[in-house]
């Protein structure tokens, strides 16, 4: 907790002093009780500067990459992660470990908590937004909770491909109204059905799209390049 609230603080600073911020649409987010925040990824600081734009505690599903490195430097950021509360996600095992993934989204929402998401899964690599993958929509519409979408914009000059700093430039973060009058078609097992999910999925990128002004591409995003997600 005293990891979060630190990053938090640090991060309004920088928002403060170096990366002006604005926010839109804060009122938006529940003050508390279980929502999906789902939006675009533009740069690794996304993550931090939507956590000091949100006045509640945020779970984030991060690849598994951040969990796994060597060496000293590898060691101590899979240790921040984890006093962040970030969660591993293995991108690139398979129906099985999406499903894990989903199971452990799902535990943050059944027990009241924030949990935000990039849907595209991962980076967009040339500022346009991508077809979201269905997890989103399916913890939403399997747990019921508010699906709350989100734009950033500027961070991607922040935080260029290859960075190692931030640089200066403003960063707007736009979150829009609770998705409402989502589909309840299911299959017999109790899951969404697929056409329930491609509708869900379809609504939430538009929003996204419209929240952070990036055109929008009816494909999913090309497969990062080393060192990328």
């Amino acid at each position: 907790m005293h990891t979060y609230r630190g990053t938090r603080a640090l991060m309004k600073l920088a928002g403060a002093a170096w990366c002006p911020t604005t926010v839109e649409g804060a009122e938006h987010v529940p003050a508390g009780g279980p929502v999906l925040l789902v939006g675009n990824h533009l740069a690794a600081c996304d993550t931090f500067f939507l956590m000091a734009a949100v006045h509640r505690r945020l779970v984030f599903l991060s690849k598994r990459e951040y969990f796994t490195g060597t060496g000293p430097r590898g060691r101590a950021l899979a240790g921040f992660c984890r006093r962040l509360g970030f969660l591993p996600v293995d991108r690139g095992a398979g129906p099985a470990a999406a499903r894990e993934a989903l199971d452990r989204g799902r535990r943050v929402l059944d027990g009241g908590g924030a949990l935000a998401l990039y849907p595209e899964g991962t980076r967009s690599p040339d500022g346009r937004l991508y077809r979201g993958r269905p997890g989103a929509a399916a913890l939403a519409l399997t747990c019921g909770v508010p699906l709350v979408p989100f734009g950033i914009s500027g961070t991607d000059r922040v935080q260029p491909v290859g960075a190692s700093g931030l640089r200066r430039h403003p960063v707007r973060i736009r979150f829009g109204r609770p998705l409402g009058a989502l589909p309840d078609e299911r299959r017999p097992d109790g899951f969404p059905t697929t056409a329930a999910l491609r509708e869900t999925t379809s609504r939430t990128m538009h929003a996204i799209a419209d929240l952070s002004g990036q055109p929008y591409v009816d494909r999913p995003a090309p497969a990062p390049r080393a060192g990328r997600g």
